[in-house]
């Protein structure tokens, strides 16, 4: 099983490790894409501070990312499953999982990234602030930068089991699995179900206990069709809408009834 993740918009600080060495990360086939968005991101904020501001999106209030992006070359690295933070990352508790879901964790999780792609939770990165909907002088639309490198290593990733997406719309743009990937693909909308309502903060907070509930009872769907009877039996109201052609992912609804 992969589950892919969207990254965290606020990051735990970096702390004083070693640095980021972009060779050590996994997913080697993206360490040439990785290095572009690396360099204009880095030469953006080491200049003018507005400018960096302005394409980065950043109010007032968050000025210290630009320098915080400048740094990145020498500042400590830490396991990226330690620097995303958040309501799903919250909810995913990946510090209080037992020795057996964490290396579960480790083979099973993959985190989008407008910097980086995208990388296991054990990939040890820098805090930084580059989100996948920005434009970058030199490289433009990150999520179109992502999408050639990301085809050709993500159906590697996949390999022939379960790909349970939870991603954004934005993380989303940089890679939409195809043919038969897409065949075992599930996406996730958490509804409200008195209303039947889209949930918005709290659909991370609800992805986040998904995931680790399936890690934490060590179960391994193998297809989507697997995926719903195991998150039932986890005690999820879960409603499935098959693809209605090839190529395309199966839907799952999962229903809660207090939004929290």
């Amino acid at each position: 099983m992969l589950v892919l993740l969207p990254p965290s918009e606020g990051k735990a600080d970096s702390g004083k490790g070693a640095p980021l060495r972009l060779e050590s990360l996994s997913l080697p086939g993206l360490t040439g894409a990785r290095e572009a968005v690396l360099g204009e991101l880095v030469g953006l904020c080491a200049g003018d501070e507005e400018k960096a501001r302005e394409v980065l999106g950043l109010s007032e209030g968050l000025r210290g990312e630009v320098a915080k992006n400048a740094a990145l070359r020498t500042a400590g690295a830490r396991p990226a499953g330690e620097i995303y933070t958040g309501v799903l990352y919250d909810a995913l508790g990946l510090a209080s999982l037992d020795a057996t879901a964490k290396r579960r964790a480790a083979r099973s999780l993959l985190v989008f990234s407008g910097l980086w792609g995208a990388v296991r939770v054990t990939d040890r990165i820098p805090s930084y602030r580059c989100s996948m909907g920005i434009r970058l002088p030199g490289l433009g639309a990150l999520a179109g930068h992502w999408r050639a490198p990301m085809a050709e290593v993500l159906p590697e990733a996949a390999g022939d089991g379960l790909v349970l997406d939870l991603r954004s719309a934005a993380y989303a743009a940089a890679w939409k699995p195809k043919g038969e990937v897409a065949g075992r693909t599930a996406t996730v909308r958490v509804l409200h179900a008195p209303t039947r309502k889209v949930v918005s903060h709290f659909n991370k907070a609800t992805k986040g206990r998904i995931v680790r509930a399936l890690l934490s009872a060590g179960v391994a769907p193998r297809d989507p069709a697997e995926l719903v009877e195991a998150l039932r039996e986890l005690g999820y109201v879960v409603e499935a809408q098959a693809p209605a052609r090839a190529g395309k992912a199966w839907e799952l609804d999962v229903l809660v009834a207090e939004v929290h």
